[in-house]
C-alpha cells in the first residue's frame, strides 16, 4: 500500500492487525479494533460505517501509543481499563484479574441453584470470597433486590476496583466489602446460603509456563496458589464448610489439573456433601459444588 495513501480507520486497522499478528498475537484484529474506538472514543462497531475516515492526528498518536503498548505484551482490557463478563462492561485495572469466560460457568450455577430455592432472592446471602473487580459479587447482586453479598479480599486496591464497578451497576447497597484473608475478618456467627470463590488456583510450575501477558501483568497473588496449585483451596474448604448455613453451597472454580486433589479435599469433610464438577464447553472440569449437609 501506498505510503501516500491516507491513513483512514480501515488501513489503520488493516495495517495494525498485521503488525500484531506478527508480534504473536492472539487476536489481532479484535484488539485492534478495541484499541483504535478507545482512542477515538466511540464503539467498536462505529468503526464500521467509518472506514473511509481519516482520524485526527490526536486520534492516531493516543491509538499508536496504546498499539505501542499492546505488542510490548500489556493486555487489552487494563489498556482500556473494563472487561465485559456476562454481557456486563466492568472496570479493570492491573490489580484485579482480567474476567474470563470460564467464571461465567460458576455464576450460572449459583443463578440455577438460587432459581431451585423458592426462598432464595427473597433472603439470600452469598459470601463471593476473593472477589477480585467484584464481577460475582455484582451480577449476583442484580440477581434481584433482596440479594445481599458480602465481597472479599485481602487486596484493598482490588476491593477499590469491586467497588467501584458495584457503583456502576447500581448495587453498592446490596454489597458489604471487607478486606480479610478469606473468612479471618468475618465475624464468627455470620452464616451464609451460598459461598462462591474463584480462587487462586494456578501452581507454581503452570504459573512459569503462562503467556507473557498474563504472569507479567496480572497480579501473581491472584493466580498463583502454591506448588501443588490447591493451598489456597486447602483453606477455603473448611472455613467455607464452618460459615455455610445448614444446606447451603459452596462453588469453587478450579483447573482441570486440581480437581481430583480438590475433590478429595471437599470430601474429606464430613460437613459437605460433594456432588458432581461441572464441566464447561470443552468438557474440563470447572466448577466444584458441594453443600452443608442440613
Amino acid at each position: 500500500m501506498s505510503q501516500t495513501e491516507a491513513w483512514t480507520i480501515g488501513r489503520l486497522l488493516q495495517w495494525t492487525t498485521q503488525y500484531l499478528k506478527e508480534r504473536g498475537g492472539d487476536s489481532p484484529r479484535l484488539d485492534a479494533e478495541v484499541l483504535l474506538a478507545e482512542a477515538r472514543g466511540c464503539r467498536r462497531i462505529e468503526l464500521y460505517t467509518s472506514f473511509e475516515e481519516v482520524p485526527s492526528e490526536p486520534v492516531r498518536t493516543a491509538f499508536r501509543e496504546l498499539v505501542r503498548r499492546r505488542a510490548e505484551g500489556t493486555p487489552v482490557a487494563y489498556l482500556v481499563g473494563r472487561r465485559e463478563f456476562y454481557s456486563l462492561s466492568f472496570r479493570v485495572t492491573p490489580d484485579v484479574l482480567i474476567p474470563r469466560p470460564e467464571t461465567e460457568f460458576l455464576l450460572i450455577r449459583l443463578f440455577d441453584l438460587m432459581d431451585e430455592r423458592p426462598d432464595a432472592t427473597e433472603n439470600c446471602s452469598i459470601a463471593d470470597v476473593g472477589t477480585g473487580s467484584g464481577i460475582l459479587a455484582v451480577c449476583a447482586a442484580r440477581r434481584g433486590t433482596n440479594v445481599h453479598v458480602t465481597a472479599i479480599d485481602k487486596c484493598a486496591a482490588a476491593l477499590a476496583v469491586a467497588r467501584s464497578n458495584a457503583v456502576d451497576h447500581g448495587v453498592e447497597k446490596q454489597i458489604e466489602f471487607v478486606e480479610s484473608d478469606l473468612f479471618a475478618a468475618i465475624a464468627a456467627d455470620k452464616h451464609f446460603g451460598f459461598v462462591i470463590s474463584n480462587p487462586p488456583y494456578v501452581s507454581s510450575s503452570e504459573f512459569a509456563a503462562l503467556a507473557p501477558d498474563v504472569c507479567n501483568f496480572e497480579p501473581r497473588a491472584a493466580l498463583e496458589a502454591g506448588p501443588r496449585g490447591t493451598e489456597v483451596i486447602e483453606r477455603l474448604v473448611p472455613q467455607a464448610a464452618e460459615r455455610l448455613a445448614p444446606g447451603g453451597w459452596l462453588l469453587v472454580e478450579i483447573s482441570p489439573m486440581i480437581e481430583a486433589e480438590s475433590r478429595r479435599l471437599i470430601d474429606a469433610d464430613p460437613r459437605l456433601e460433594l456432588h458432581p464438577t461441572v464441566k464447561d464447553l470443552a468438557g474440563l472440569p470447572r466448577v466444584l459444588q458441594s453443600r452443608k449437609r442440613d
